[in-house]
């Protein structure tokens, strides 16, 4: 069949056989009439819809369940006849598709004839190329070999000629470090001699030249040089940090540098410097080592429970404590300052060859510096240890609570002896401002429990001075004396240093308090305290000896903080306030009373007249009424009161001013202040007048001078007086331009100026129908403008009268009123403004 395809194909036979296998594959397609082909998709269309054949179009087709469905069916014989018809059906419809593809097929038999020819051509040219490639291995196969083992060779050779160079060169720095090693001790360079070590070892690291027997040799007396390197190291390190030597320490750093163990020998001298601390603290805690060191003798350790000596052995338990104490401060000095040296060091030298900075060696950015570290540490086993003495030890508790000055110094001490022996400029110090307040605050307890004991002893003392069981009992000199004598042993006690005298003068600001309040509460109250007329009685006697144990208390307390810081004194204002205001309080009632006293008596001035003409009345020597009354209370109240309540003037200090004198002060400020303003209010005023008013203010001066307090030291208000004087013997033109005026009170000047105009010009004092009394309450609570305002009211008044009868003219003393009120009050404002 093929040889009829080939002659009806001529172009298939002429193509090559490459080509043909081409055709084979992609066959061209016949296109079927369309007349066969519906036909066959009707057949197939039938088979596929049919409930019986449909089944064999399935994949999960069974053909052993298909018989048994046939055969259980009940009709067998009627499938059998529809599968014959069915067969017959596709074997007619498997006929006409050959019989219409005839063609296609006959082409398609043809194409795989060349398939074949074209395989088998391909065969033999793929056995030639195989016998080709087997004739260029055998003759490649020897050069190949020759070459591999003479690469191996080579390879072999220049790792033997770089072990035996790296050899040569480790034997040779092995045999300089010999020589070194070699010399003696003290001319040993140290570092050049761990650098030629540090060389070697990384050298046969490097190069794996372990297993070269020579080499082995060297290394382990290598390794061997190398211990014998680090114990010499140490050794200077040590020294260097003992004694404070620059170059030492550098030294030693630089061995241990080269032999690249830097960091971990600094971290073994850190922790070795931070064990020596805690030990140290420990060991001077040690109540058993304590009293055994204090030859007691008294059993295994010399001690009782809660670390309490034996009877007798306490006061050598205690100085032994103090002598251990305070070399554990002397170890821990020297801890610092060593560490601190070796942190100097360390950030001032670097690598003569790398030029690296040795201190970026050992702390890395953000660890803490080396003696923050190792102060820490400290911090912390001192913390621990003295919180531990504080409760397990009642000995140590109280030694060191007794003792806290003591204590406080000591700590003191250590921080100011390391500050200073650490200040080097550009260097940082061994202990910065947060490690000082470590250290403080690990005693603390002590601190606090001392400061109990303060404020315990002096409230003990007070509390047994002022018995609240007994009002009624006031205390003698002597005990007030042992009050103030115990504070100034405590005050003295602390004074060595600044901080802790302050937290002192808190407690006794404390104890005056109470002091103050045991005070208030011995106070009488009654009318027997106020009462000014008789004698003094029981109740203001015992308030004078209060008062004047209060100003005892505050004097000298006062006196005490004279040498101290301001701030001391500010510690203790609030207190001394307290002392001064109750002392006060004991005798205000009775000053106020002998003030109201003598007010009354000036307010007489007003029931004298001294408007009476005459010869007889102006030649008339003798004091007003008035006047003799005040006088005669002034002398009583100095005899009975003052004299009491008064310092002698031979035993005050100049300069020396206590609490009564202030309130005599003011009082006798108060009496000139009155008698001036009551003075300046009196109308009519005669010449006669004038010269009896003169008269009563000499006796004023005299009386108040010597039985209250001295008028030159008052100030203002005997200025006031002294100017009121000859101010009422003026012409009133001479008033304006009298420089009296500026000594005086304003209102003072426009009173007076009633006395010297017409009747019909009232004073504030008559238009408001005022008693004397009255109208100087007034004048107590109004100011200088309000009283203005008072006093032109009346000068209105008075004009308006004065032009409501025609009259064109006015008294010489209004416009003068005027003048004076409008000059005056501006003068006041402006200065009350600046």
């Amino acid at each position: 069949m093929a040889s009829p395809a080939a002659a009806r194909s001529p172009a298939s036979s002429a193509a090559s056989p490459m080509q043909r296998l081409s055709t084979f594959k992609n066959p061209s397609t016949a296109t079927p009439t369309p007349t066969s082909a519906a036909n066959a998709s009707s057949a197939l269309d039938s088979l596929a819809s049919d409930p019986i054949f449909s089944a064999f179009l399935s994949p999960s087709f069974s053909s052993t369940s298909f018989s048994s469905a046939a055969l259980s069916s009940g009709s067998p014989a009627s499938t059998a006849e529809k599968l014959h018809h069915a067969i017959r059906l596709l074997e007619n419809q498997l006929r006409s598709e050959v019989l219409s593809r005839h063609h296609e097929l006959l082409s398609q038999l043809s194409s795989l004839h060349h398939a074949e020819h074209a395989l088998s051509t391909l065969r033999s040219a793929l056995s030639s190329l195989q016998s080709s490639v087997r004739r260029l291995r055998s003759e490649l196969s020897d050069p190949h070999r020759a070459i591999a083992a003479k690469t191996a060779q080579l390879s072999n050779l220049h790792r033997t000629t770089e072990l035996l160079q790296h050899s040569v060169r480790a034997l040779r720095l092995s045999k300089k470090l010999r020589d070194l090693m070699a010399a003696e001790p003290e001319k040993l360079d140290l570092a050049k001699a761990a650098q030629l070590h540090s060389e070697i070892l990384s050298l046969c690291d490097e190069y794996d030249l372990t297993g070269i027997d020579v080499v082995e040799e060297e290394l382990a007396w290598v390794r061997e040089s190398g211990d014998r390197l680090r114990n010499e190291a140490m050794k200077v390190l040590e020294r260097g940090m003992e004694g404070l030597n620059q170059a030492e320490v550098g030294t030693g750093l630089q061995v241990f540098y080269n032999l690249g163990e830097l960091k971990v020998t600094v971290e073994q001298v850190i922790n070795k410097y931070k064990g020596m601390g805690a030990k140290s603290v420990s060991v001077a805690l040690d109540m058993k080592a304590i009293s055994g060191s204090g030859g007691s003798g008294f059993g295994p350790g010399g001690i009782r429970g809660a670390g309490t000596p034996q009877i007798g052995a306490g006061a050598k338990a205690r100085e032994a404590l103090w002598q251990r104490l305070g070399n554990c401060m002397d170890q821990l000095h020297s801890i610092a300052v060593a560490v601190w040296h070796l942190q100097r060091v360390l950030s001032k030298k670097r690598d003569p060859f790398t030029h690296v900075l040795l201190l970026d060696e050992v702390i890395q950015e953000g660890d803490p510096m080396l003696t923050d570290r190792v102060w820490e540490a400290i911090a912390k086993a001192f913390a621990s240890q003295m919180k531990s003495a504080f409760t397990a030890s009642s000995f140590v508790k109280e030694i060191f609570t007794m003792g806290y000055p003591k204590l406080y110094s000591m700590i003191e001490n250590l921080l100011e002896r390391i500050s200073r022996d650490t200040d080097v400029k550009g260097v940082l110090p061994a202990i910065n401002s947060s490690g000082k307040e470590q250290i403080v605050s690990a005693v603390e307890i002590f601190q606090t429990a001392f400061l109990g004991h303060c404020l315990s002893r002096l409230s003990d003392l007070v509390n047994s001075v002022f018995p609240m069981s007994s009002r009624g009992s006031v205390p003698s000199k002597e005990q007030i004396s042992r009050i103030i004598s115990r504070i100034q042993e405590e005050i003295e006690a602390v004074q060595v240093d600044a901080r802790l005298t302050l937290l002192v003068l808190r407690e006794i600001g404390k104890v005056l308090l109470l002091l103050a309040e045991r005070v208030e509460y011995q106070i009488s109250t009654g009318p027997e305290s106020r009462q000014v007329s008789g004698p003094a009685t029981p109740a203001q006697l015992k308030n004078f000896t209060l008062c004047q144990h209060l100003q005892d208390v505050h004097s000298r307390i006062s006196s005490m903080l004279k040498g101290m810081p301001s701030i001391a004194a500010d510690v203790l204002s609030a207190s001394l306030g307290a002392i001064c205001g109750v002392a006060c309080d004991s005798v205000t009632s009775l000053f106020q009373a002998m003030l109201d006293r003598l007010e009354s008596c000036i307010l007489q001035i007003h029931d004298q007249n001294f408007g009476v003409l005459g010869m007889d009345a102006a030649m008339d020597n003798n004091a007003s009424p008035y006047m003799e009354e005040l006088q005669k209370c002034i002398l009583h109240f100095r005899s009975e009161f003052l004299s009491r309540l008064l310092p002698s003037r031979t035993t005050t200090a100049p300069g020396t001013e206590n609490i009564c004198t202030r309130l005599v002060q003011s009082m006798a400020s108060r009496v000139l202040v009155f008698f001036i303003r009551h003075a300046s209010l009196v109308r009519p005023l005669s010449e006669s007048g004038k010269l009896r008013m003169a008269r009563d203010m000499a006796e004023l001066e005299l009386a108040v001078g010597q039985n209250l307090f001295p008028v030159e030291q008052l100030g203002a208000p005997y200025r006031a007086l002294r100017a009121f004087r000859p101010l009422i013997f003026l012409e009133t033109s001479q008033l304006a331009s009298s420089p009296l005026l500026q000594d005086l009170p304003p209102n003072v000047i426009l009173h007076h100026l009633y006395t010297r105009g017409p009747e019909e010009l009232q004073s504030p004092l008559q238009r408001n129908k005022l008693t004397p009394l009255q109208y100087s309450l007034w004048l107590d609570s109004q100011g200088e403008d309000q009283i203005w305002k008072g006093i032109k009211a009346t000068l209105d008044d008075y004009a308006a009268n004065v032009r409501s009868r025609g009259d064109k003219e006015f008294s010489p003393v209004y416009p003068l009123m005027l003048q004076l009120g409008s000059s005056l009050t501006e003068k006041i404002q402006a200065s009350s403004r600046s």
